[in-house]
């Protein structure tokens, strides 16, 4: 009786056992199916967040390129504006000299058509001398007007820079170098040489330089 009874405890005692493994087999299994399933999910959500910085990263290149492409064309357009601004300039940039100067030519026709050969009276040529005047006091005011200056070096130092010798002639008044005589005057604009004054310069005193030169030779 009583080993009977011990038998049915320990199979309780068993049983009890088996049951307690089984339901920690299943809290694992269920532990490991739910763990898995965060994972996958966690999967998920990283494919899909680099499929988003894909998708950004693509659309930020093309907005790049896009701006790229515009930032290109505005160049394109503006190198081809400023090279038709430089050609206008040098075809049309000088207009307003030109203008000016045909004050100067009418002035010089009305001097020339009040000296005909019906009026060659005392009279007839004084008005053209006048006439002469007032062009030749326009002609100035408008190369002043336009920042054009005339070179007259008359007993300046000769400089190559904006002067052109024409010849060299021996002198007792002027030292070696410098301008003695101004054939044509020359012109700037502004500080860029239009045309040099052609002018003759001093050679200096013959006599201390053919003694220079001897003493040279000796010398040597």
């Amino acid at each position: 009786m009583n080993h009977n009874k011990n038998t049915d405890k320990k199979e309780e005692v068993n049983n009890q056992v088996e049951d307690e493994k089984t339901t920690s087999v299943n809290k694992d299994d269920t532990q490991i199916n739910e763990s898995a399933s965060t994972d996958e999910k966690d999967s998920s959500k990283n494919e899909e967040d680099l499929d988003n910085d894909e998708n950004n990263s693509q659309d930020e290149t093309k907005d790049l390129k896009d701006q790229l492409l515009r930032s290109l064309a505005e160049n394109e357009n503006l190198r081809k504006r400023t090279i038709k601004e430089i050609e206008q300039i040098k075809k049309y940039g000088h207009i307003n000299l030109l203008r000016d100067f045909l004050n100067v030519v009418d002035n010089m026709e009305r001097a020339v058509k009040s000296s005909t050969s019906e009026n060659q009276s005392e009279t007839g040529v004084k008005n053209l001398i006048d006439g002469i005047e007032i062009v030749f006091k326009e002609m100035n005011s408008l190369l002043d007007k336009n920042q054009i200056k005339k070179i007259e070096p008359l007993h300046e130092k000769f400089d190559y820079n904006f002067h052109q010798a024409m010849f060299e002639a021996p002198s007792s008044d002027y030292e070696e170098g410098l301008i003695i005589e101004v054939i044509q005057p020359g012109y700037v604009l502004h500080d860029r040489l239009i045309r040099p004054a052609m002018v003759g310069v001093s050679k200096g005193e013959m006599v201390e330089k053919e003694k220079k030169d001897e003493k040279e030779e000796k010398d040597e």
